[in-house]
Order: C-alpha cells, then structure tokens, then sequence
C-alpha cells in the first residue's frame, strides 16, 4: 500500500461515517427524534463528528499508529447504533412494514454497544503512543478485545426479546435457547470483564503520566484532564442522587449530569486526544485547568454551603421562604472565603509547591529595588529562577568579553559548567533543558536557564515565565557584567603594568645596571693607576668616557620605551613615521587634521599602533602595511592595516597583546575594532574621545 493510499484510507472510512450519520439524521426527522430529545441528538452528532473527523486526522497522519483508526471505529459503531435505532422507530413504530430486515436492525441496535465500549478501553489503554506501556502490558489488549466480541456474540445469540428502546416486542430469530444459560454466562463473564478492564486502562494513563516526561507527558495531560473532569463529573451525579433521593429536582439533576458526562466522553475526549497528538501546545492547559479547578471548587462550596444551611434551618424552622433567605444570604456572604479557597487550591494543583508567575513577577521586582552587593544579586536570581519554575537547578549566564559565563548557580552546590564562546551576537548552546536570553537595549547579555526534573518537563507557562523574568533581569545583568568587566580589566592592566615593571626592572639588571656596576670596578682600578701609571690612567679614563657613553644611550633608550622623548616634543605623526623606519616591512605613515592631544591620549595610541606593528612582523607575513591617523566628529581615529594572511575573528579569541590595546583604550573612554578575514589582511583601528593637550 502506498503512502498516498494510506493517508486516503482514512477519509474513505470518515465519508462512510458521514453517511451512516446522515441516514440516521434523515430518519431521526421522519421519527420525529429531534423533538422528544433536542439535546441528546445535537450531542450524538457532535461525538460522531469529534471521533469520526480526529481519528481520520490521526491515521492520515500516522496511519500506523491505531490511536486514529480506534477514534474512526468508535463513531462508525455510534453512528452505526444510532442508525439502527431509527431504523426500528421507523421499521414498526412511524410506517409499520415499510421497510424489511428490522430484525437485524433490532440485534444491531445492542449487539454494537460491546464493540464501542472495548475500543473506547482501547483507547485509554493505547494512547498517545498506540502501544502499550511495557511488556507486562502486552496480553491487555487481545484480552480487550475477546471480552467485547464474547459479549457482542452473547448479545446476538440471546434467546427471547430483543430490547429496542422503541416500544415494540421483537423476538430474536437467531437466538439458540438450549444454550440459553451458556449464553447468560458468558455475557456475565464478558460485560463484567469488559467493565474490569477499565481499571488497568486508567492505571495505565496514570502510570504514563508519571513515567513520561517531554511532549508524551503534556500529551497525556491533556486526556487526563478531561478524563478526570468526567469523573468528577460522575461522582457528583452519584452523590447528588444518594443525597436528593428521588424528586423532580433529582431527576433534572441526572439528566444534568448526564448531559454533561456524555458532552465531556463525546466531545472532550476526541478533541483532547486531537489536540494532545497533533498540537499539544495548541493551548494553556494549566490555565484551563486552574479556572476550571477554582470555578468547580467555588461551586461545590457554595452548594455545601447551601445545602447545610437550608437543612439546618429547615430542621428548625420547617421549609419556610425564611430558610430559603437565609441560605441565600449563607452563600452571599461565603462567596469570598470560598473564592479564596479556590484560588489556593487551584494554585495548588497547577503550580504544586511553586508561586504563581504574578507572585514570581512580583517578588523578583521587589528584589531588584533592594540593595543587594554584586555577589548576592545573581545568587538570589538562580534561587528565584529554580523556586519559580519547579526546577531542579538553574543558572544565570553571564556575557563577558567573547564568551558566556555561568554567574551562578542554585542550588549552589552544582557544579560549575565550562564558559561558552559567542559567536556573534546570538545565543549559544548552553547545558540545559531551556535557556531564554537576557538582552537589553538590543544587546545580549546573559541566558536565564533551568534543568527540569525527568518527570515534569518545561511546559509553554513556564517558557512564558522565563521570558517575563528575561525582560525583566536585563538592567541586574547589564550592571553586574560592567563590574565583572572593569574587574577583568584591572586584573589585566594590573597584571600588564607587573609584567611591564618586571621586564624593566630585567632591563636594567641585565643591562644599564651591569654596565654601572662595571663602570665603578674599573674607576677605582684607574684611582690606583693615577700615581704608579699616569699614561696607562689616562687611557683607562679614555675608555671609561666611552663605556659611559654607551651606557647613557642604553638608557634613554630604555626611557624611550615607556614614553618617547620624540612623541612629548613633536606628536604622533612623527613618533610613528620614526617607529616605521625600524620594522621590516614596508611601512607609509598618513596624517590627516591630527594635532597635539592629551599626554594619556597620544600614549595610548602610540603604543596601541606599535603593538599593532609588532604584531604583523610576527605573524601577519605582509607585503606592506599602512598607519592612517585622522579626525572624525571630534575623536581621534587611527588604523593600521596590513595585507598579510589574516585570520576568522569567529574562531580566534584576543591575545595578550590585542586585549591591552582593548583595555588601554578603554581606560580612556576609547574603542577598538578588529577586521579580518583569512588571506585579506587584518585591519586594526581605534577611536578615542579627544581631550586638547595641557
């Protein structure tokens, strides 16, 4: 079979449905149904719709999962008795003898019962994945199904009348009457079986919901929902007919009751299914089912209410109009306890042991506008972060530099994960089961991200959730990552200042210092020759000058180092055309409209160009390289561009040497800026806020 011919198969099935459903309507018209029962057929049409129309649906979808043709089979079967039904009316009720074979119309109207019921078992026992929740499971299903065919069989093969519905005797032609009592056994055996197996059936939607965990558990939930709702819904009727008894009030209770159930079989049931296989997240379920847990807990308080009162003052009183107002006026003023009530309550079976997200909203607002240190504020967001959402641990990532850092941690014991690289300015993978971002002013910076237990996974309210306290924590990230980045870069210029005294303090050990040590042993070797050798002294102190003279250029070189006498007297222009002179490569110097600044600012880009040149002659293997120096609205600019073998600024985080040109700049309000691309030359440029020279 093809997989066209298998997604048809179903809809070939539904028009069948659609019309055993419009023969039933016609004949329902001509019987005159709709007017002895307007609400009960209008109900019948919409469960053969709901089952009929999901079940195509679903084995369209997945034609190999039974789920869909079980939903398809359920409305032929009820659409099916619902035909046969009118068929009897109108075979021996509203045109005696007009049609033939009401007779087998008769044994139909029963026999289809079993067969619905044991699918309908099938169903709860299958669902979502169209198979059975282990091994153990496995003789379920054939056992399901040979119970409902014992008592389809036991149904057919009855001896005696056949009961209709319809007001007419018909005996059973195919009844076997010897085998009358085998025959009540085995529909004993089978009804009573078939109604047993509903017990493992909703054993196994329960075992599912606490076993599964991702789309399979928010799938069952949408079932067990309305599956519990109905129950509830049958508890109430039963308990309100064993309290009422028998009255006017008990009967139109019932059929209440009924009504509601069968909407609730025949309509929730295939719509939940629909929704939970095809869109579990179509809609919010805990909100429907928090308002339908508050609504249905204010109902039977109010009716609690209500019903003691009135019994007790009707005890004293008798059945007075007094009763009535006073029980009236019990509801009114129990109204708002009992509102209160069912919020918590609801509250309670939504969100567990959770606050709710206007409470979550609420207090993480409330937090912000406290004083909280730096190292206190994160904490405190993970802990929120965990409480609110039901998590088993959560993080706040932290943006710093060019990677997410997690910040911290609840509970505080976790481990700690690894720093993810940013590529871009998108949101990485981060170990979790769901990370939202944290921006601000268009700006990543941070990820706010849960680990949720297996056995209740993340769901669209608290997605939603996360997004709200998102919004809200970007202010706490932006202040707390300026602190963590001005703490970075005071470790780094302190740690470049150490590094820079260090290697002059080895500069002057192993040179000048060496030299003047030097210097001194041999004038006081010449002090010893001036009497015993004037002419050799005299040659010694030659020499002396001359040893001098070198250490003294030993020096100013040395000064030169940590701020150029060329760059205090004449500027930047010169100091780094006398810079390009000294590397290897080609090397043009352009100036345009730059003057005398600042003595911090002019340090700050020398240095940063001959960083900038330093590195080129290490790695970029260029040809030519180009210093452009220039104005532009009132900063300076500069950039040193080469055409060497570049690299991807993606893959290859800043060095040392490109770090403190970021961080020198920085400490003076400026900018750098990285370009290149691999075998295109690196582009190195800067901008500083400029401050007129003192």
């Amino acid at each position: 079979m093809t997989a066209v011919v298998r997604a048809r198969a179903p809809w070939l099935v539904w028009v069948g449905g659609m019309l055993l459903l419009a023969a039933t309507l016609s004949l329902s018209v001509l019987n005159g149904s709709l007017s002895k029962d307007p609400f009960f057929i209008p109900l019948a049409v919409a469960m053969i719709l709901g089952y009929s129309t999901v079940g195509a649906l679903l084995a369209s979808r997945n034609p190999r999962n039974p789920i869909g043709w079980l939903m398809i089979a359920v409305g032929i079967l009820f659409a099916l008795s619902g035909l046969t039904g009118e068929y009897v009316t109108y075979a021996y009720v509203t045109n005696p003898g007009s049609v033939p074979l009401g007779v087998v119309a008769a044994l139909l109207t029963n026999s289809v019962w079993p067969l619905m019921i044991g699918a309908i078992m099938l169903l709860a026992l299958l669902f979502p994945t169209g198979r059975v929740p282990s091994q153990r499971w496995r003789y379920l299903p054939p056992a399901m199904v040979g119970l409902a065919l014992i008592l389809f069989i036991g149904t057919v093969l009855t001896p005696g009348p056949i009961d209709t519905g319809a007001g007419v005797r018909i005996i059973n032609p195919i009844g076997v009457e010897p085998l009358g009592s085998v025959i009540d056994i085995a529909g004993t055996i089978g009804g009573i079986g078939l109604m047993l197996s509903a017990i493992p059936a909703i054993l196994a939607v329960v075992l599912r919901f606490k076993r599964s965990q991702g789309e399979e558990r928010q799938q069952i939930r949408w079932l067990a929902y309305v599956a519990g709702t109905l129950a509830a819904v049958i508890v109430a009727g039963v308990a309100t007919g064993l309290v009422v008894g028998s009255s006017f009030g008990n009967s139109f209770l019932s059929e209440l009751f009924f009504y509601v159930g069968f909407a609730l079989l025949g309509i929730g049931v295939p719509v939940a299914m629909g929704v939970a296989v095809l869109r579990y997240r179509l809609y919010d379920l805990d909100l429907v089912v928090k308002k339908t847990v508050m609504y249905a807990t204010v109902a039977v308080l109010l009716t609690a209410v209500f019903l003691v009162v009135a019994v007790a003052i009707g005890g004293i009183a008798g059945r007075t109009e007094t009763s009535a107002i006073v029980a009236a006026a019990a509801i009114g003023v129990s109204l708002w306890p009992a509102l209160r009530i069912a919020r918590r309550l609801a509250d309670r079976v939504v969100y567990g042991g959770r606050a709710t997200p206007y409470e979550v909203l609420t207090s993480f607002s409330e937090r912000l506008s406290e004083t909280y240190s730096t190292a206190d504020v994160l904490p405190r967001t993970a802990q929120l972060l965990a409480g609110a959402t039901g998590a088993a641990g959560a993080t706040v990532w932290l943006h710093v530099g060019r990677e997410l850092r997690p910040a911290a941690s609840w509970p505080q014991t976790a481990v700690a994960s690894p720093p993810v690289p940013l590529d871009a300015d998108e949101l990485p993978w981060v170990p979790a089961d769901w990370a939202e971002e944290v921006r601000d002013r268009g700006e990543l910076l941070g990820a706010l991200a849960v680990d949720m237990p297996a056995s209740d996974p993340i769901d669209p309210t608290r997605q939603r959730l996360l997004r709200d306290l998102a919004a809200q924590a970007g202010l706490v990230l932006r202040n707390v990552r300026l602190i963590e980045e001005l703490r970075e870069s005071r470790r780094r210029l302190v740690a470049a200042q150490d590094e820079e005294r260090r290697r002059i303090e080895r500069n002057i050990h192993d040179g000048a210092q060496q030299q003047l040590v030097a210097l001194s042993v041999q004038l006081r070797l010449v002090e010893g020759m001036v009497e015993k050798d004037p002419a050799r002294a005299a040659e010694q102190l030659s020499s002396l000058q001359a040893a001098t003279t070198v250490a003294l250029e030993d020096l100013r070189d040395l000064a030169r180092g940590i701020y150029p006498p060329l760059l205090a007297d004449r500027g930047l222009p010169a100091a780094l055309e006398a810079q390009a002179t000294k590397i290897s490569v080609p090397t043009t110097v352009e100036a345009d409209g730059v003057g005398r600044y600042a003595q911090d600012i002019e340090a700050a880009v020398y240095f940063c160009c001959l960083e900038a040149l330093q590195n080129i002659t290490k790695y970029a293997n260029a040809s030519t390289v180009r210093v452009k120096l220039g104005s532009r609205d009132g900063d300076l600019v500069f950039d040193v561009t080469d055409d060497g073998v570049g690299f991807d600024p993606a893959t290859v985080t800043y060095g040392t040497g490109l770090q403190g040109m970021a961080d020198r700049l920085d400490a003076i309000g400026g900018t750098l800026d990285v370009r290149s691309e691999p075998g295109r030359g690196t582009t190195v440029a800067g901008t500083v806020p400029v401050r007129p020279a003192t």
